[in-house]
């Protein structure tokens, strides 16, 4: 294991980052992966730890996608492409895969309490109602923090959720409900998944 100081030099430089796979740590938009990466480079880059899956997408579709670090479940990242021809990037995906992620966007990272994720943001947010298809996204970050893009110009979004079912209060599509809320604390979902979304060009 490298050192920690030695890994962000790594993360912090444009010429090591695409050149060198990255060390886990805070991701950014031009590391681990860049908007003008391809299925090529990428696999050029990280070799057999670059594997191209089905992914799941909105409403139970799936679409191929490149999967970064696939055998180590707290490094896995989820690289998806603008077209079937995986010529550019449109971003990347954290998901929960049973344990804590080693990286994170934005002070946010998989695990991550509604507590941590608001102390990240700098203020209160909006979460969508629970346990349908776009359940638990944050929708509204109120200004924050985590709602202006990331040097670079990419978005950052974050879901919520939690193995136990939730209180009715918090269900269905058309719900929202504030960070703070009190139902919604006492519940205490944790950070599902996150997305880094390229810009368009």
């Amino acid at each position: 294991m490298r050192h920690t100081a030695t890994a962000l030099v790594l993360l912090a430089s444009p010429a090591f980052a695409q050149t060198t796979p990255a060390q886990e740590g805070s991701i950014t938009c031009a590391s681990p992966v860049a908007p003008d990466d391809t299925e090529r480079s990428l696999k050029q880059r990280f070799g057999k730890d670059a594997v191209v899956q089905d992914l799941p997408g909105a409403e139970g579709e799936k679409y191929k996608g490149l999967v970064l670090f696939p055998k180590a479940r707290d490094r896995r990242i989820e690289v998806a492409f603008t077209d079937d021809k995986a010529m550019r990037a449109s971003g990347l995906t954290l998901r929960d895969a049973g344990k804590t992620s080693l990286w994170s966007v934005g002070g946010a990272t998989i695990g991550s309490s509604l507590a941590d994720v608001q102390k990240a943001n700098g203020k209160p947010f909006l979460v969508s109602g629970f346990e349908w298809d776009y359940g638990g996204f944050v929708t509204d970050w109120k200004g924050g923090t985590l709602g202006r893009p990331l040097q670079g110009g990419c978005t950052v979004t974050i879901r919520f959720g939690k193995k136990s079912a939730a209180p009715k209060s918090l269900l269905g599509d058309g719900v929202k409900v504030a960070s703070d809320f009190a139902t919604l604390v006492k519940w205490a979902p944790v950070v599902t998944e996150i997305g880094v979304n390229f810009p368009d060009k």
